[in-house]
């Protein structure tokens, strides 16, 4: 673990006795779409895990339910659906624009889908919302060239695509090797002054173009659906208790790196699932920052 990742952890709000849910951040997550309800909820329940005081979900109204049934920790708001069951922004933009303005931090794109009513969503967040940002899975498909999107000025946004999406966006094959994954996350990054790129595998690539941290924490366990989302989760907590993006961006990799070799120690890495490594938080940030036994 670099000093740099102990300074950042030591930088998040002390848990004083006269704490309250305010302190740590509101998040709200905009996810989900037919068949994808465990991807908001796995997004909804990391985010809880790591420390966010507040966590609301705004999903498809035909998944609500599910959604809610998932986690009793967290708040979930039906959104109007289309007919293939996904947000219906100009329907939905009324309440989503409510539920923006009441949360600290955005996250958006787990199980979204793809369709016009998404691109034109995570246009709204990107250009009007006025929030901290990250977008993951759909919500970086709805971005496949209108990066341009990226360029106007407004709240940090921190992307996180996996190798496959970070070669839709960029038009370009999928970078291999070290070096070649490291320079082209730096180069996206380096485009646009508000972003963090996190290219995710192994070693994933964390960069806002001038900085850059190669992870080392994780195993090939973790190469499983919805490992994804519990990361967009844990990087929207962090940003919420007032990390820097590139901060929060980069020791939510870490975290959740951790959190996927606790899981391992548990199941191993052929049965891990997206589920452990949720379950796993709480002993991640243990581990990588004991707590002390006097009160802060």
């Amino acid at each position: 673990m670099t000093l740099e990742l102990i300074e950042t952890l030591a930088s998040l709000p002390a848990r004083r006795a006269d704490s309250h849910k305010g302190l740590f951040g509101s998040v709200l997550i905009l996810a989900g779409g037919r068949g994808m309800a465990g991807a908001a909820a796995l997004a909804g329940a990391a985010a809880l895990r790591s420390g966010a005081g507040k966590v609301k979900i705004a999903c498809p109204a035909e998944i609500q339910p599910t959604v809610a049934s998932f986690e009793p920790s967290y708040m979930t708001y039906p959104l109007p659906g289309d007919d293939l069951g996904l947000v219906d922004f100009d329907r939905a933009r009324p309440a989503i624009e409510r539920l923006v303005a009441e949360a600290d931090v955005l996250a958006a794109g787990p199980g979204l889908g793809v369709s016009e009513g998404v691109r034109r969503l995570i246009a709204f967040l990107i250009s009007e919302a006025e929030r901290p940002l990250v977008l993951d899975a759909d919500a970086l498909n709805a971005l496949v060239g209108r990066l341009e999107l990226l360029s106007k000025p407004g709240p940090p946004v921190i992307l996180t695509p996996h190798p496959g999406e970070f070669a839709r966006l960029t038009g370009r094959p999928a970078p291999r090797g070290p070096e070649e994954r490291l320079a082209q996350a730096a180069e996206l990054a380096g485009r646009y002054e508000r972003v963090v790129v996190v290219l995710k595998g192994s070693g994933t690539v964390t960069t806002d173009g001038r900085r850059y941290h190669v992870n080392a924490s994780g195993n090939p366990g973790m190469a499983t659906a919805g490992a994804g989302d519990v990361l967009t989760g844990v990087a929207a907590a962090l940003l919420g208790q007032k990390l820097l993006p590139f901060a929060a961006a980069q020791l939510a990799v870490f975290i959740h790196g951790i959190a996927g070799d606790v899981a391992r120690d548990d199941h191993g890495e052929i049965g891990m699932i997206a589920g452990d490594l949720v379950d796993a938080l709480p002993d991640a940030f243990l581990h990588a920052a004991p707590e002390s036994d006097e009160a802060s």
